[in-house]
């Protein structure tokens, strides 16, 4: 796939954060990521475009380019599928510098969050066992690469696509657009772009309790398959959680403790309480910006979001 710098260049000089809809170039708003949103641009439905509004220069927007394709480098070789990807860095005047991720559009229905509302159980704890095991490649991986190489990942379904394929199933991984791992033990993201997307008020906040847990929890097998358990509630099929742990449990590190569903019934009511504050300031902060202090807002968040 090829990327018409120019044409996102237009597109991001015409985009309306507030109202995508009243956009220059039509789009459509198709997903939500805590830094980024995701777009179908025009008439191009083969696409899906991340936009990720964090850099004050093109230096760190390009360094941030060279660290996304290294870590989908580094995803591959421990044996995930990712669809095809193309970046572009836009700069428009006066604005922060935008980092653009085109993404193979893959069919909607596919997404694992929503096929376990169309399969029958059985069809869902199989897609829920390969979603583990696919998880779980990284994890051996890291066994063996670390500490020169160390990778993390988000297990949610909503990041797994499940293909057809030769009468069986290919398990695509989605979420590259946040480049999290360590060589030689070295954290390679930068903290402080995690924190541009948070309200000014928060961020000391957020730095001083928040963000060490979120630097590190996605290398945590344990965390990272209790985050996907929990996943289930907000999915709204508690009656799977169950069988996931017991999945789960069955590839976990031998020093691990077994998971239980009393434990991720707790890591999911503190999440939805924290991700449901953290949603409500950031509208509070886009309120004070766009109508107090009549600037832009450059995020675009979501509207009610089930959970």
């Amino acid at each position: 796939m090829a990327m018409d710098s120019q044409f996102l260049h237009r597109f991001e000089a015409g985009l309306d954060p507030r109202c995508v809809e009243r956009s220059a170039i039509p789009a459509t708003l198709v997903g939500y990521g805590e830094i980024s949103a995701i777009f179908q641009i025009g008439e191009d439905t083969e696409t899906v475009f991340k936009r990720m509004p964090l850099f004050g220069d093109a230096a760190q927007a390009e360094k941030y380019e060279r660290m996304h394709h290294d870590y989908c480098r580094h995803l591959t070789r421990a044996g995930l599928t990712l669809p095809p990807s193309e970046t572009a860095v836009v700069s428009v005047p006066g604005r922060p510098v935008v980092l653009y991720i085109a993404q193979k559009r893959l069919p909607d229905e596919r997404f694992c969050h929503r096929l376990i509302h169309r399969l029958e159980r059985q069809g869902c704890l199989s897609l829920l066992e390969e979603v583990v095991q696919a998880a779980d490649r990284v994890w051996r991986f890291n066994a063996e690469a670390a500490p020169a190489i160390e990778l993390a990942i988000d297990g949610q379904l909503s990041n797994w696509v499940s293909l057809p394929s030769n009468g069986d199933s290919r398990l695509f991984y989605i979420d590259t657009s946040t480049p999290l791992y360590r060589l030689n033990g070295v954290e390679q993201q930068n903290p402080d772009l995690i924190l541009h997307s948070a309200p000014g008020f928060l961020r000391w906040i957020i730095r001083l309790f928040f963000l060490d847990d979120v630097m590190t929890r996605y290398y945590d097998p344990r965390l990272v398959y209790t985050d996907l358990a929990a996943n289930l509630f907000k999915e709204q099929k508690p009656d799977l959680v169950p069988a996931a742990i017991a999945a789960i449990n069955r590839h976990l590190p031998p020093d691990s403790a077994p998971l239980t569903v009393n434990e991720v019934k707790k890591y999911y009511r503190e999440d939805k309480m924290i991700w449901r504050l953290f949603l409500a300031f950031r509208r509070i902060d886009r309120w004070l910006k766009t109508e107090l202090l009549r600037r832009r807002y450059e995020f675009i968040l979501p509207g009610e979001i089930l959970r």
